[in-house]
């Protein structure tokens, strides 16, 4: 819990706050994994914290699994495969691993998988261009 506390900063982004926690830490790895549809807001994640570590990415797409063989005859498409992401990442050697965008459901399988701390920079919400307090505060 101190650690953070400490790695709060007033007035940062989360972004910056996510950094701070990490270098506190002493991690030296850090793992992404992202939905496709993010991909380029992955990608310029993934160089911000290149400055400060070495940084691994998985879309979620990864393995290419035909989304028939898990739904049966009659869905097409390529599924996303969020325990996938989270054996490439603990492969790799991630210290700490960052959720965007992961559908619901999604990123509790991530989550369940994730043999280290996991943190969420960004959730999907389809509704509200990925803000979920859009859609909270209408309620």
């Amino acid at each position: 819990m101190k650690l953070a506390e400490e790695s709060i900063e007033r007035g940062a982004s989360r972004l910056v706050e996510i950094r701070n926690y990490a270098l506190k830490s002493g991690f030296k790895k850090i793992g992404i994994a992202h939905c496709m549809a993010v991909s380029k807001e992955a990608e310029a994640v993934k160089g911000f914290f290149a400055k400060d570590f070495e940084v691994l990415a998985i879309d979620c797409k990864t393995g290419k699994l035909p989304k028939s063989d898990f739904l049966g005859d009659g869905f097409v498409g390529i599924s996303c495969n969020p325990l996938g992401q989270a054996e490439y990442l603990a492969a790799n050697g991630s210290e700490m691993n960052i959720v965007m965008g992961l559908c619901v459901g999604h990123d509790m399988v991530f989550g369940m998988n994730s043999t280290v701390p996991t943190t969420t920079l960004l959730v999907k919400d389809r509704a509200h261009k990925h803000n979920p307090l859009e859609g909270i505060q209408k309620i």
